[in-house]
């Protein structure tokens, strides 16, 4: 080969060497990036590491440390008498009561952190009957504690509303943080007596402030709101790293909970309960998951709902009726935001009660007249929606969808919110219609039947309206 040749090869490979190491450095700059992007963790049964509390340490630890030797010790705190035998004196009477307004000053000063300990005090110090799980739980709580912050909402300046919220995801590049929290803290205040629940109807353009534990304040951006879920994401600048939450994607009826939330001061509101399954009342969602319990009403709506590990099972978005959307459901949403910036869901334009929750009597009868053990039963049908048209019913049984046998609303959840993620990446819009097969028992005429059901996928919230027509002088 010729010389000049040899020297045009080798600076060749010396080029694509130099390229192929500027690449490789590239992609780690790129991959130490992308780490500083950090996401909740959601953890299932299987993996579940036991947690421990971090130590809070200052930045400036080691500093402080050095120079507190350089210090004298504080002085005693000793409480200040007068000697029976100089009770007479007026002079001493006269020290005596400025030691003791000192003493009550230092006193104060000192145990000023502690506010009114014997008035904070939480179900996890005032009831015996948790004494079973009181060790685990005040662990619990205050490894879960450090995610929780408060958000109040303004509306032209005037108070709108206030919710608890949970770190979900930081980005250590930007100084930035996005907060979980409730719909309600822009939700329009009029309530609907005639429905009985609270207007769908919200303020997007409301002012939202995030109040951080180190007492300072910081003004929060909408990211996204689901209306369907009830939740909301916010972003806000934070010039220091926030803990992140961990979810517990399992929860099981009659489990001992705690909802968290925090009042106004910043102080921690902690209330147990169990979980409990209901059949949804008309203009509740069936992903419910519902609180029990027999505490005084805090407005804990935002706030998480903990396992006795510290780990979240589930937002509560209404805690007038106790509801709180379960970690399974966050978890699914809260993936499908990151990858679509979307949480496409299809819309059945049916409510249903899930078979497992009617007394055993019922359930019994049902297997042993219909053979039907499991299933989903429908409560209502959206006036004049595809279902509607299909002929679907009140109190008909729906067995499977897609050919899968469904026992509750939460797995029925989970899988529209599947549909809704495949259909959205496949068309690439929303409001796309698909079909979902779907074996249905009538229970007017005790026969199966398997029909296409024709859905909508949309991340808006599913309204079902209710059948309804005129009473007019004609009839």
């Amino acid at each position: 080969m010729p010389p000049k040749a040899a020297r045009r090869r080798r600076r060749g490979d010396q080029d694509t060497d130099t390229e192929a190491r500027k690449k490789k450095k590239k992609t780690k700059i790129s991959l130490a990036e992308d780490r500083r992007l950090m996401f909740a963790a959601f953890e299932s049964e299987k993996t579940q590491p036991q947690p421990k509390l971090d130590r809070a340490y200052d930045d400036d630890a080691a500093e402080s440390s050095s120079e507190e030797s350089a210090y004298p010790p504080s002085p005693l705190l000793h409480r200040p008498y007068i000697p029976d035998e100089l009770a007479d004196r007026p002079d001493i009477r006269a020290a005596f009561k400025h030691a003791e307004a000192e003493y009550r000053a230092d006193k104060s000063c000192r145990f000023v952190f502690i506010l009114n300990r014997h008035s904070s005090l939480s179900c996890l110090s005032k009831d015996r009957s948790l004494l079973h799980i009181r060790e685990p739980a005040k662990d619990a709580v205050l490894l879960a504690a450090d995610s929780i912050v408060s958000l109040s909402s303004y509306l032209d300046d005037e108070p709108l509303n206030r919710c608890s919220g949970l770190w979900i995801q930081r980005d250590d590049r930007k100084n930035t943080a996005v907060v979980l929290t409730s719909a309600h803290l822009i939700r329009v205040k009029e309530y609907d007596e005639w429905n009985n629940e609270w207007t769908g109807e919200y303020h997007r353009e409301a002012e939202v402030i995030v109040h951080l534990l180190d007492d300072t304040t910081a003004v929060a951006s909408l990211l996204y709101l689901q209306e369907h879920y009830e939740f909301a994401l916010y972003e806000v600048l934070v010039d220091k790293p926030v803990q992140l939450s961990t979810f517990n994607d399992n929860v099981h009826s009659g489990q001992d909970v705690f909802r968290l939330g925090r009042d106004g001061s910043l102080d921690l509101r902690i209330t147990h309960g169990r979980v409990e399954y209901k059949v949804p009342i008309r203009h509740e969602r069936c992903h419910y998951m519902y609180f029990s319990n027999d505490e005084h009403h805090f407005r804990d709506d935002g706030g998480p709902v903990i396992d006795l590990e510290g780990k979240v099972v589930g937002m509560v978005n209404n805690q007038i009726n106790e509801t709180f959307l379960p970690s399974s459901i966050l978890h699914k949403c809260l993936d499908s935001w990151r990858k679509l910036k979307c949480i496409p869901r299809a819309h059945l334009g049916i409510t249903f009660a899930s078979i497992k929750l009617l007394d055993p009597i019922c359930i019994e009868r049902m297997r042993r007249k219909h053979n039907i053990a499991s299933g989903l039963i429908v409560e209502q049908v959206s006036k004049q929606s595809n279902a509607e048209k299909l002929g679907i019913r009140k109190d008909d049984i729906i067995e499977r969808f897609n050919g899968e046998y469904i026992s509750n609303t939460i797995e029925l959840e989970k899988m529209l919110l599947d549909i809704g993620r495949d259909q959205f990446v496949q068309a690439k819009v929303l409001n796309a219609e698909t079909d979902v097969r779907i074996q249905i028992f009538r229970a007017t005429k005790l026969r199966r039947r398997v029909r296409n059901l024709t859905v909508i996928v949309s991340d808006c919230g599913e309204n079902i309206i209710e059948g309804t027509y005129p009473i007019t002088d004609g009839l």
